[in-house]
């Protein structure tokens, strides 16, 4: 008999059955040593439109609202049924006896193989292989220790109710707002809220007024000790005077010794951070070549939550360390010697462990590797040689002084061991990007009591600055701890199934997942309603709107991460998944009986805005461009140009914004390559506005002169 194992993409079979000895080839499976190894290819089965329900859902109307399916019904998703044929006629091959979910070891994976499996009616055992990297050594690891299927159904539950959450709140929320003003308005459990977020940092930049105040600045032995805060410039000019040609006398001088301790492992948010931070890559980015190095056997599961390695990987980890610290450039690193268990705790570990490289780096040519691919293996070995480097060590030295009855204060510090940042800054001299350490340097050895005269003195202006948009870094880490001040009180203990302990870190709230915040950041500025502005994400005009116009429930960041904690319980078994799904449903109800209608004003919020062309040859107002034309912004005028004019269509050309521009400004506009029906063949013209006033708009043609030749001859 043969067991049939099912990935969630082609080349994680491909990996899967090379790892087992299934070697041969067929059409959509490999085969060998009593294995069947196929693939789903992604979500293969997806939730029933509104319109398979019933045929009036096909209309968004107001009346039909809200739409409450029971129970969901599931399609097949478009272009993918060969697939599906293909995973059935396996399923019920009779030599197959057993079904082993390989798709990715979390909630999405769990439900990819779920919806598969219940749609083909297979009745046949379910067992399940659940591993965090897909080196062969792994693969074979974890498929000699496979787990019941049944072990996993909170898991499959979790991400049942979130799929159907999404839904719920998708369906009738952006079906009745979009139905309410006139456009569609895309809105989602978890990008509605994070678009708020985005809203209201927007709003305290723009509501933020800046205030001047001063600085006084003691030039002492080639070091500057600053002041307090003037708000008042005579204040600060006054003090200036009392202090010019007085004597400085040091007052204090604590030295304190200070242990920064190595970073935490990456988990997939903490990466997409700081790769935004250093090479400007968006999350998604990111999110794609971490996904490919871990399908190259290179990365760990990159959809990871914790920052820590389980003790059964002490030994790997160690020589995984000493193999990234051959390569360029931490080659270059003093020798060390790596504290693995620093980066262990087996509490700290839920679903996956903390991003690595693996073993195969040693025979894995990294130069060869695309450029986001490289950059991004050789951040995770930066880190993983720092967590298992020395602390970083320093003395903190604040001198303070009085001068003109005004105290100054100036912080340095001395290295004593540079520890784990030794590594960090021969990797960011790599990058030629600057240290990130920008405290103060070394100080002269001041003294208390020390005097000293003929000291510079300067007054220096300065203005509050206001708070900085939302880079990708920044908004992952305010997703990340939505709620985090707010805990919910959970039972702890071990989860069902072998998903290992809850950490405490677990327990917090956030708004998504780390395998879904970048796709949420995406759907933002898909929809028109966040736009990138170098490492900015700005708000669009109609994403504010949207915010302004939604309820509380569909926009408060800190409900929403309730709602991921509730599916958190729910995939460790202690909250009902019913009771979760019965709150969406009432939640949804309120927010469509208490919306029925809009003001005249509100239905304005999300009309396009019209950008002006030019001045109307005829009356000097305004012409916007249109969809279809050009046209004056006064009605009565009835000044317009028409993109699909005949005078274009027959010469195979469209009127342009710009070549629109041209001719409500200067009269005339160059167009290359019209076409000639008379001659069959293309020329070159000047299009010159002939407006009589009349309804239509009528144009001249202007050929170039020819240029003189040889002998004055044309």
């Amino acid at each position: 008999m043969s067991k049939l194992i099912i990935a969630e993409k082609p080349s994680v079979a491909k990996s899967i059955a090379s790892a087992l000895g299934a070697s041969s080839r067929a059409d959509g499976f490999y085969e060998g040593s009593g294995l069947l190894v196929s693939w789903c290819v992604g979500h293969l089965v997806s939730p029933m439109d509104a319109g398979g329900y019933d045929e009036r859902f096909k209309k968004w109307r107001y009346d039909d609202l809200p739409i409450l399916p029971e129970p969901f019904r599931y399609v097949l998703a478009p272009g993918k049924e060969g697939a599906f044929e293909n995973l059935c006629a396996l399923m019920d091959r009779p030599d197959v006896d057993t079904i082993v979910n390989a798709c990715d070891a979390g909630r999405e994976g769990e439900l990819i193989f779920r919806l598969v499996y219940e749609m083909t009616g297979c009745r046949k055992p379910v067992l399940r292989l659940w591993i965090s990297s897909m080196e062969d050594s792994a693969i074979r690891e974890g498929f000699s220790d496979l787990r019941p299927g049944t072990d996993y159904e909170a898991l499959y539950q979790s991400a049942l109710c979130r799929q159907k959450a999404d839904w719920l709140v998708g369906i009738n929320a952006t079906r009745l707002f979009s139905v309410l003003y006139h456009r569609t308005l895309n809105v989602g459990r978890v990008q509605t809220p994070t678009l708020a977020m985005l809203a209201e940092r927007d709003a305290k930049i723009t509501l933020f007024h800046k205030e001047k105040y001063h600085l006084l600045r003691l030039t002492l032995d080639g070091a500057e000790a600053v002041s307090e805060k003037f708000t008042d410039p005579a204040e600060a000019e006054q003090a200036a005077a009392m202090c010019k040609g007085a004597a400085v006398t040091c007052t204090s001088v604590t030295k304190e010794q200070k242990k920064e301790q190595p970073p935490k492992l990456y988990d997939l948010t903490t990466l997409q951070r700081e790769a935004n931070r250093l090479f400007g890559y968006t999350a998604k980015q990111t999110l794609d070549y971490a996904q490919s190095l871990y399908e190259k056997k290179l990365l760990t599961y990159p959809r990871t939550d914790s920052r820590y390695l389980t003790s059964d990987m002490a030994e790997t980890a160690s020589c995984v360390i000493h193999l990234a610290a051959k390569l360029p450039p931490f080659d270059g690193c003093g020798n060390f010697f790596p504290l693995v268990e620093a980066m262990i705790s087996d509490k700290d570990v839920s679903d996956h462990h903390a991003i690595i490289p693996t073993m195969e780096i040693e025979k894995a040519d990294i130069k060869a590797l695309p450029l986001g691919e490289r950059n991004l293996f050789l951040l995770v070995c930066c880190k993983l040689l720092c967590a298992s480097a020395e602390p970083y060590v320093y003395e903190a030295v604040t001198a303070t002084f009085d001068c003109g009855g005004h105290s100054f204060t100036v912080k340095g510090k001395c290295v004593i061991s540079e520890g784990w940042r030794e590594i960090d800054r021969i990797f960011r001299a790599f990058l030629k990007e600057k240290p990130a350490d920008g405290d103060g340097g070394t100080l002269p050895d001041f003294t208390e009591g020390q005097i000293f005269d003929g000291t510079e003195i300067a007054v220096t202006e300065h203005f509050t600055q206001p708070p900085k948009p939302y880079t990708e870094d920044t908004l992952l880490s305010a997703m990340e701890n939505a709620g985090k001040d707010d805990k919910v009180n959970c039972p702890k203990g071990a989860r069902d199934g072998g998903l290992g302990h809850i950490p405490d870190e677990a327990e917090r709230k956030g708004l998504g997942t780390p395998a879904t915040r970048a796709a949420i950041i995406e759907k933002l500025v898909a929809a028109g309603f966040v736009e990138r502005k170098g490492k900015s994400l700005i708000p669009t005009k109609a994403g504010i709107n949207l915010v302004t116009v939604l309820p509380e429930p569909l926009t408060s960041p800190m409900l929403t991460a309730e709602w991921e904690q509730k599916l958190t319980e729910i995939a460790r078994g202690s909250t009902d998944p019913d009771t979760f799904m019965d709150g969406i449903r009432t939640m949804v109800q309120e927010i469509v009986s208490t919306y029925s209608c809009i003001s005249e004003d509100g239905k304005k919020l999300f009309a396009p805005e019209k950008e002006v062309i030019g001045t109307c040859p005829r009356c000097g107002q305004p012409v916007y461009e249109g969809k279809k034309n050009f046209a004056c912004s006064d009605r009565s005028c009835g000044f317009v140009l028409w993109k699909n004019d005949r005078f274009w269509t027959s010469r195979k050309k469209e009127l342009t914004k710009k070549m629109a521009a041209d001719l409500l400004k200067k009269g005339r506009t160059n167009v290359k390559g019209m076409w000639s029906e008379k001659k069959q063949a293309t020329y070159d013209a000047a299009v010159i506005l002939d407006d009589t006033g009349g309804k239509y708009i009528n144009f001249k043609l202007e050929f170039p002169k020819r240029k003189e030749g040889v002998n004055g001859r044309k």
